[in-house]
């Protein structure tokens, strides 16, 4: 299977779809004229070098507000500006492993650390400067002001899992080493024919849960008559109901699941993702062509406004694709440029 079609990766197709693509050799002078140019009608400037490296290339906060005094500018980095991980190169895994993403995920029977399989600390370090940019520019509309909005990914992470991966830490004097729910098995339950998600949080759902596995003695037990006992006694409880989700069909537990109102589903494999009735339904990946890439499939934008709808505006360009097109729009002449060796027209 092809991960990559004329040099364009799946992954840059996805992140950079809606794009436009300006490449400019920004140690050229001609380079960082058109760069100033661009700062000069924009609203936001995002960076992520290391601490010290935009301020070398003559891009740091005064310079860029120099020449548009209101603007949000945005500093991303992997640890912060200070301390000593500071100057460190980074990587998602390295932001998982010293955030505690990698032990709250630790095997429960080994309590070895595991990754999660997918750039969490990354996509969510990135939906985060989202809101703070909009938030930054609504300040603008109220204040006329610009500001500087500084994030790093390893505090985006510690914000992120706190309210359930590190609840333990919270009482000052009264911290809870390893909590007990950490450790348990997770909500992934072998069926006959498969493997599906329960989950039964209320008195409701739990009594539901129990009727739909025909084991309404568990009802009595006082391990489980709270939700708080339900949750000190979890390992017990999910033991419990793995043995019985383990002798009847996906299909039979989720219909007599839902049938009582139990948060449940199949566990789907990739490819069954985008084939399910309600992606189906929800519109939610699409097909189309891309010029360059061919036929490819992608996921519309989460967010529905009604009236101002978001969508795929353009495929993902190539490098320097829209460089001309860019330049116009700020009045340099590409070609004066092209011939100083400033830009890479696509």
């Amino acid at each position: 299977m092809t991960r990559y079609r004329e040099g364009l990766t799946a992954t840059f197709i996805s992140a950079n779809r809606s794009k436009r693509s300006l490449a400019v050799d920004l140690k050229n002078p001609a380079g960082m004229d058109v760069l100033k140019r661009l700062i000069a009608t924009a609203d936001v400037f995002v960076q992520n070098f290391r601490p010290g490296a935009v301020e070398r290339m003559g891009l740091g906060e005064d310079a860029v507000r120099a020449i548009r005094g209101d603007i949000v500018y945005v500093s991303i980095s992997g640890f912060g500006e200070t301390g000593p991980y500071a100057h460190k190169r980074v990587y998602d895994p390295v932001i998982q492993a010293l955030s505690g993403l990698a032990a709250i995920q630790k095997d429960a029977e080994t309590g070895r650390p595991r990754m999660v399989r997918t750039i969490v600390p990354d996509k969510t370090t990135a939906v985060t400067a989202a809101q703070a940019i909009t938030a930054a520019l609504f300040a603008r509309e109220r204040s006329g002001e610009g500001q500087h909005v500084k994030l790093a990914m390893l505090d985006t992470m510690v914000a992120y899992l706190w309210p359930e991966g590190m609840t333990g830490f919270t009482f000052v004097g009264r911290e809870v080493q390893a909590a007990r729910a950490q450790l348990a098995q997770d909500l992934i339950f072998r069926t006959a024919d498969g493997y599906i998600t329960a989950g039964a949080v209320s008195d409701a759902e739990w009594q539901g849960l129990c009727r739909a596995l025909e084991r309404e003695e568990w009802l009595d037990d006082q391990r489980f008559k709270t939700a708080q006992g339900r949750v000190v006694n979890v390992r017990e409880r999910l033991a419990m109901t793995a043995q019985v989700l383990a002798t009847r069909s996906s299909a039979t537990w989720l219909e007599r699941l839902d049938r009582e109102g139990v948060p449940c589903a199949p566990v789907l494999e990739r490819h069954e993702v985008f084939e399910h009735e309600q992606i189906r339904v929800n519109g939610t990946v699409s097909e189309y062509d891309h010029p360059v890439a061919g036929r490819i499939r992608q996921p519309r934008p989460a967010a529905r406004f009604d009236r101002t709808p978001a969508e795929i505006t353009r495929p993902a360009p190539v490098l320097g694709e829209h460089t001309a097109e860019l330049l116009a729009e700020v009045g340099v002449s590409a070609e004066e440029l092209a011939a100083s060796g400033a830009v890479l027209l696509g």
